[in-house]
């Protein structure tokens, strides 16, 4: 699955458009600060609690090989301690080795 961290990503129609293409499942996940507004006609949205890494904190969302799609540091850190694949909205993988 993909999950979002759609707290300010410029990316989640393309996300969406892509993996529906492809039958994966989206999971939007926003924190309580930054609700989503709009309705997707493909994703789960998903409004966890609020603070920092919130999230990919909770242990049933993240998992191995999902892909995790953020521009947060310590959501990728998370997310690839979890054995999943992180990338930045731009389009970089994130690594272990290159995530300094």
């Amino acid at each position: 699955q993909i999950l979002v961290d759609a707290d300010a990503c410029p990316v989640i129609e393309t996300v969406e458009k892509i993996a529906k293409e492809h039958c994966v499942p989206v999971t939007l996940l926003c924190d309580t600060n930054h609700d989503l507004i709009f309705d997707m006609d493909y994703s789960e949205i998903v409004v966890v609690g609020d603070g920092a890494d919130a999230v990919i904190m909770n242990d049933r969302v993240c998992h191995k090989g999902d892909i995790v799609v953020s521009q947060d540091y310590g959501v990728t850190a998370i997310a690839l301690g979890r054995g999943s694949y992180a990338i930045h909205h731009s389009g970089k993988w994130y690594t272990n080795k290159n995530i300094d």
